[in-house]
């Protein structure tokens, strides 16, 4: 009877050991600008390769560029992950330029796929606009200093790789393998994780750790719903076109109160739109230049301009979507096709509306106590202080200062509660 029992104890063992001790490689994909959507991303999936104590985690890394404050956050989380990572800049014709190689060089592995680029790493001023020399070189320093460290201490070119920076110098993966940039050439993960198995290297604390990475399974990670959502909302096209949305529809709410869909359509796109700027290095002074422009459709709906106001509108529009969002690359700013794309349609569609809204609130009503008035109905009964006539459908008592015979034809003047005051045709 012991044996049975000591088979029991040994299964109940195996169930015992957690999942974690079969490890895998955590595989993400990284095709986006550098921003704090990008930067959760990366950090819940280190923090997730750690919990299943996952062999390494490979970044699939294409971007060309972002913020530096997200590039420091991911390069943070990646020197102090326990778990190896992995950049590998994949596939040909892709590119990790700016915030991505120094990203890429913080690695523990940097790997390129043929027919790749990286480089192009000098500090941009957010917004583009002018510094004294100064506090350029400021700027210039800092970000050489942060990347002679990371160089150094991967063991990395330093010198190549500062000129990237003061210099902004870009490498084909070829150029970035022989000058000691990155560690190696591959053409698929397969293929990469092949290369670097039995590879000793060295992590960022100085620790040296044997990678054990070939015919392991790859286990991929994509973004959460919530991380999607932030994402596509980062792209300053996307939130000024929510801001916009936002706008009309609570503008056409308030001039057109009770029809509740555009309130509710502009209430979640303003939202949605301040949640990404701010995030995102806004100028909110180019928020006052698109309100200005719904202003400038508003006073078209209501005054003769000849389209002088909707075109200042539109052109203002523009103007505040284009300086709208700083982004330190061409690719995190609102685009010029997306500016005119939106504010045209935009201002014809407000002015449109307003004009429709403004036109309903002069017409007179014709409904309710106030619709009666002016009203000609049929004396039913002989009216004086009091009889009764036949209006609207509907039969009401009624007064008059005079006397009227039944049959006549009387002209509602005035509503007291459920009486007419009338007077005769």
């Amino acid at each position: 009877m012991r044996f049975p029992r000591a088979l029991f104890l040994v299964s109940l063992t195996l169930l015992a050991i957690p999942q974690s001790a079969t490890s895998s490689v955590l595989k993400i994909v990284v095709d986006d600008m550098i921003h704090p959507a990008t930067e959760e991303f990366i950090s819940r999936s280190l923090a997730d390769a750690a919990e299943h104590n996952d062999k390494a985690v490979l970044i699939e890394l294409r971007t060309p560029g972002g913020l530096e404050s997200s590039t420091r956050k991911i390069v943070e989380r990646i020197v102090s992950s326990p778990v190896p990572v992995i950049v590998f800049v994949t596939p040909g014709g892709s590119r990790a330029a700016s915030a991505g190689f120094i990203i890429l060089e913080s690695a523990d592995v940097a790997a390129m796929s043929p027919g790749t680029n990286t480089g192009a790493a000098h500090p941009v001023t957010i917004g583009g606009e002018k510094i004294d020399e100064i506090m350029k070189q400021k700027m210039e320093n800092d970000t050489a200093a942060w990347m002679r460290s990371i160089a150094t201490k991967r063991k990395r070119n330093v010198e190549v790789a500062e000129s990237a920076v003061r210099q902004s110098r870009s490498f084909t993966e070829q150029e970035a393998l022989s000058q000691k940039l990155i560690d190696l050439i591959a053409t698929s993960d397969v293929d990469l994780l092949g290369k670097l198995d039995g590879r000793i290297i060295t992590r960022f604390d100085g620790r040296t750790t044997l990678l054990h990475t070939k015919g392991e399974a790859i286990r991929s990670r994509v973004m959460t719903l919530k991380e999607r959502i932030l994402s596509f909302i980062m792209d300053p096209n996307v939130a000024f076109l929510l801001f916009a949305l936002g706008v009309l529809g609570l503008s056409m709410e308030f001039s057109h109160p009770g029809s509740v869909l555009p309130g509710v359509v502009g209430v979640i796109a303003l939202v949605l739109a301040i949640v990404a700027l701010n995030i995102l290095p806004t100028r909110f002074a180019a928020l006052g230049l698109i309100l200005l422009a719904f202003m400038f459709f508003a006073l078209e709906a209501k005054f003769t301009s000849h389209g002088v106001l909707a075109i200042g509108g539109v052109v203002s529009m523009i103007l505040g979507a284009l300086f709208l969002v700083d982004g330190p690359i061409p690719e995190m700013r609102v685009q010029l096709w997306s500016a005119a794309g939106v504010s045209i349609p935009f201002g014809l569609i407000a002015v449109f509306l307003m004009t429709l809204a403004l036109r309903t609130r002069r017409q007179p009503v014709i409904t309710g106590g106030e619709g009666l008035i002016g009203e000609v109905g049929v004396a039913r009964t002989a009216i004086g202080v009091d009889g009764k006539i036949f209006v609207h459908g509907t039969l009401w008592n009624a007064i008059s200062n005079g006397e009227i015979a039944a049959g006549s034809a009387v002209r509602v003047r005035r509503v007291n509660g459920l009486t007419l005051e009338v007077e005769a045709v």
